[in-house]
């Protein structure tokens, strides 16, 4: 049977899939965060993470490039490094596989509930239907699951149009405010929460091997996904600060939910909670279409012969697929009988993805050259400055690094050759 994933996913397919995984919750509540904590300056703060972005996300395109494979960040590390790190790298972005999706599918759920009958109306119920929901998509290929994304992209942009078209927004609206020194901590402190909101490319970067020209098309879908999210995040922004939907008059999360019913009336309420729940659910997709992937990769290149390495005749990876939705089943269960803090589960996720930035910006400085070596230099420096910004949630993607770094295997083989030797 064939070891190579189908080549399905077009241009627009990958812009639709990186843009809505880009956008995801964050729609529904970091503009309104961002205009709490800086005002009419975070129209700025926007501007500033894009410049700011735009560096790592063309290092991410031009490793797409030359190096397109499911294997994703933890393939960069082993063609810079070696093979001991790509397999840490590989299980640092799997660990976050059991605490930050199930996180994600508890806000999907939030939503998803809302539109089940009322027999149904459970969020485990609604977490488990997502799932099967991600699984099936999974099954029909990525060209299906691309294409739905890209509608969902299409909804959201939809969304913020009306917004704009009914909320009669002038040129006076989208001025940019002048910048002054009492500006730069505000600015800071916005700009420390909207960075989560560009999390998500070093996910999007193991689908680069499914596209139908992957030299030509993955760079341009990452660039073009980010600017899209990023234009929309802008948009949303603006009309947030023109009717003041954030606190103290309006909670974050509620900021989306009480324009469309200022500006479309009561009846606007279902739409907003479907794409509410479709842009939770093309986030989780696209990281579990990930991590699928990834699981995938690692067996063909070191258990060829495994389940778990092998392709159905849609050219799908069933047998990891399988696998990780029962991480995810299992999960999700834990997190309902224990009552997960979910949270601080966010935190230590998003401190895992700010890491494998950091190790992928890192690997492109050892691997490229000429002018794409100094970018890959610059979004190093840039994204350790992120890293080091975290605080003590940094020390959760640190030590389960480190303690993946460390040769085990080497130890355990001269542990049991000392013991046989004894005997």
């Amino acid at each position: 049977m064939s070891q190579e994933l189908n080549k399905d996913i077009t241009l627009l397919g990958g812009v639709g899939q990186l843009s809505t995984t880009l956008l995801g919750t964050g729609l529904f509540m970091i503009p309104a965060i961002a205009a709490n904590l800086a005002g009419e300056w975070s129209l700025w703060a926007w501007v500033i993470l894009f410049l700011a972005i735009c560096p790592i996300a063309l290092t991410f395109a031009i490793l797409g490039k030359q190096y397109p494979n499911a294997g994703g960040t933890a393939y960069f590390v082993k063609q810079a490094f070696n093979r001991r790190a790509e397999r840490s790298v590989a299980w640092l972005f799997l660990s976050v596989l059991p605490v930050g999706l199930p996180a994600a599918l508890t806000l999907a759920g939030g939503f998803g509930k809302a539109l089940l009958p009322e027999v149904m109306a459970n969020q485990y119920f609604a977490e488990v239907l997502s799932l099967l929901l991600i699984l099936a998509l999974t099954l029909l290929g990525s060209k299906s699951s691309s294409q739905f994304q890209a509608l969902i992209a299409f909804g959201i942009f939809a969304l913020v149009a009306v917004f704009f078209w009914q909320g009669d927004i002038l040129l006076p609206d989208i001025a940019m405010p002048a910048l002054n020194p009492s500006s730069i901590v505000p600015l800071g402190s916005a700009l420390a929460v909207m960075f989560w909101c560009f999390v998500g490319i070093e996910a999007f970067s193991h689908m680069g091997e499914e596209f139908k020209k992957p030299q030509r098309d993955f760079p341009i879908a990452i660039i073009l996904g980010c600017f899209v999210a990023g234009f929309i995040y802008w948009a949303c922004s603006v009309v947030i600060l023109k009717f003041h939907a954030f606190e103290p008059n309006v909670a974050a999360h509620s900021s989306i939910p009480w324009l469309s019913e200022q500006l479309l009336g009561d009846k606007a309420s279902i739409m907003i909670t479907v794409i509410g729940y479709f842009a939770c659910f093309a986030s989780i997709n696209l990281y579990t279409q990930s991590m699928i992937r990834l699981v995938w990769a690692q067996s063909r290149d070191y258990q060829p012969h495994s389940r778990l390495a092998q392709l159905s005749k849609r050219g799908v990876p069933t047998g990891a697929t399988y696998a990780v939705a029962a991480v995810l089943f299992l999960s999700i269960s834990l997190s309902h009988i224990v009552n997960l803090d979910l949270e601080l589960l966010v935190k230590l996720a998003n401190s895992v993805f700010v890491l494998l930035y950091l190790l992928a910006m890192f690997s492109a400085f050892r691997l490229l050259t000429g002018w794409a070596k100094y970018l890959a230099g610059f979004s190093t420096l840039l994204c350790t400055v992120v890293f080091i910004c975290l605080g003590w949630s940094m020390l959760y993607a640190l030590t389960i690094f480190i303690l993946l770094m460390l040769p085990w295997g080497t130890w355990f083989k001269k542990r049991t050759a000392t013991e046989y030797s004894l005997k």
